[in-house]
Order: structure tokens, then sequence, then C-alpha cells
């Protein structure tokens, strides 16, 4: 595929068009919500609220809270329009129920919503889709956006923004460009992965409509708790395993996130650390999350995290990045016996595909 992507003005059109028809538009994206979905959600949010005092309506429909290293992206206006499934099942089942166009970004199928997903699958609302992983589940959607050739789904949700009539007439809405290079940003490990031609343009324009680069990275970067980086050290002292054949191994359970005092999405880029060494092909990451390792795989160019994901760990994703899980089942309990499975599997394909 061409890595230049380009939406028409006839298909953005469209876009807009199922907006405009709808009384009230329902943004859903998956579980566990990083800078890509949340990014891409506010962002629609806004296009959405600028259609005019006769346009739709808007709520954010959330599975769990956003990572703190996001949260400066949201107004109190954006927060009053969110609703979160951990904290009020019935409030945001609600809220999803008002809705007549549910907008599902950043996942490629209902399965990824987590609480949400039979939500999404009882509602008779019209569905969109914008996504940019592999294999979208295109038949549970109206109208779907899906590409692989572009660096995250904000990204794509600013080419298809860009050629809308009302954008194309009056730019973007004044939030939307913080919002939209926010996802690309992180979803990118700040450029240094799945950057295409398209991807530095799409930036350059998203500079030009006012995107504060300076302030993003300070927030994204410049933020963290002393806890994730007393954890990052303690990992990379203490827990780093490379193998013979170049793959890098860190495993996190409960007990040691609990000891550090981390939550949710204060790990976020560990998965890439091990990359810097110029031996690693492979660099897994694992995180206990109660009776299941949530598995993060990143690779260099040349060797499959996709493959791998798919093959061994129930999951997928992008060429280079990818996640799965592993159960722990009554054979498989221990942060020792995770451990031990995933080397041997790491063994096993390294040595066919070598």
């Amino acid at each position: 595929m061409s890595e230049h992507l380009h939406i028409s003005p006839r298909e953005a059109a469209a876009f807009e068009d199922f907006l405009r028809r709808a009384r009230c538009v329902g943004i859903v994206t998956h579980t566990r919500p990083d800078g890509d979905a949340i990014g891409s959600s506010l962002a629609l949010m806004h296009f959405v609220l600028s259609l005019g005092p006769d346009g739709p309506g808007c709520v954010l429909l959330l599975d769990g809270e956003a990572p703190d290293a996001v949260r400066f992206l949201f107004s109190d206006a954006d927060r009053d329009r969110t609703r979160i499934h951990a904290l009020d099942p019935a409030g945001t089942e609600a809220a999803a129920a008002s809705c007549d166009l549910l907008a599902v970004l950043d996942m490629n199928r209902f399965s990824r919503a987590g609480g949400l997903e039979e939500t999404l699958r009882r509602s008779d609302a019209r569905k969109i889709l914008v996504d940019h992983h592999l294999d979208p589940d295109r038949g549970q959607f109206d109208l779907a956006f899906s590409e692989t050739a572009v660096s995250s789904t904000c990204e794509l949700l600013f080419l298809i923004l860009s050629q809308c009539p009302s954008v194309r007439e009056n730019g973007l809405p004044g939030r939307c460009p913080d919002a939209l290079l926010t996802g690309i940003t992180t979803d990118t490990n700040n450029f240094a992965n799945s950057v295409f031609g398209n991807t530095l343009e799409s930036v350059s324009a998203l500079l030009e409509a006012g995107a504060d680069r300076d302030g993003i990275l300070e927030h994204l970067y410049n933020e963290y708790p002393e806890r994730r980086i007393r954890l990052m050290g303690h990992l990379l002292d203490r827990e780093l395993i490379i193998t013979g054949q170049g793959a890098a191994l860190m495993v996190l359970d409960e007990a040691t996130a609990r000891s550090f005092g981390i939550r949710e999405g204060e790990t976020e880029g560990f998965v890439n650390l091990p990359l810097a060494i110029d031996r690693v092909k492979f660099s897994l990451f694992l995180r206990q999350d109660g009776d299941e390792y949530r598995v993060s795989i990143r690779s260099k160019r040349g060797w499959s995290a996709n493959a791998l994901a798919t093959r061994y760990f129930s999951g997928g994703g992008h060429e280079l990045a990818s996640g799965g899980r592993i159960p722990l089942t009554g054979t498989l309990r221990s942060k020792e016996d995770v451990t031990a499975l995933v080397l041997a599997h790491l063994e096993e394909y390294m040595s066919h595909e070598a």
C-alpha cells in the first residue's frame, strides 16, 4: 500500500453527513484507553460540537478512566460530557442508549470495548468506525474508515476531518489540533515507529492549525510521577532478561506494581526501552492484571511483533507493535511460570524465523 493515504472529499462529506443527521453522538473507544484513543475521541467530540447549535449532542463513553498522562486534554466541559462505565455502569449505559449514532474509534471490533462491549452489541444506533488496526469487523458498522497505512487513529481522523466540508470552509475547531497531535505522538513513540509519509504531512498541517507541540511534549514526557521512574530503574536493573537470540523480556506482577504504587497507564512505553540495545530484536513487557498477564510486544524492522502476538498470545496489532494476553490457569500461576512459558515461546519462534 502506498505510504500516502488520501481521503476523498466525497468520503469525508459522507462522514460529516452521518454526524449531522444524528440527534446525539456517542463516542466509544477501547478499554484502558491510551493517548491515541483519548486524543481521537476528544478531537471528534470537538468537531461534533463545532457543527453548531442545531448540530447533534455528544457524549464520550469510556470503559475506564483516561490515564493521567493525557488528562491535560480534558476541559471541565469535556469531563461533564464523559461517562465512565467502571465508575457508573448504569449511567453510562443509559447515556449510550440515548445516542442514535455511535462513533467507534481506535478499535477494530466490539470485543475490545471491555465493559461496554454488550452495550455496543445491543444498541440499534447507527455505527461509524475509524481505526488503524488489522482485521476490522466491518460488518458491525454502517460506515467504516479502516486503514493501516497511518500511524494512528488520530492521523486517520485528521485525514478525514481535513476533507470535511465544514473544516475546508472554517478550519479545524480550536482544540482539535492538540488532541490529534497528542495521539499521533504517543502512538508513534514520539515518531520513533509507525511513521508514514502522510504522518509528517499531517503533523505539519496540525502545527499550522495551532497545535502546541512543545506543550504537548512537556505534558507527556516531563510530568511523570517519581514512582514511574523508580519502577523503570528496578525493572531494567533487576528484571530485564535478554535471550541469546536477541529477545528482551520484562515481567511485572501485581505485588511489585503495588509496592511502587503504580497506577493504570504509568507503565506506558516501558516495552520500548530495551529496543535501544543493539542486539535486541524483540521486546516484550508483561503486566499482571488480575487473572491474566497483558502482553505488549515491539520489534525492530524485519521481525514481526504481530506474528508473535497472533501465534502465542491470542492477540495481534501492527507489524512492529502488537499485544496479547496470557490467562493464568491452575498450572500457570506464578510470575516464574509465566516467564518460563514466554521464554519457551520466544526460543521456538526465533529459532524458526532466524
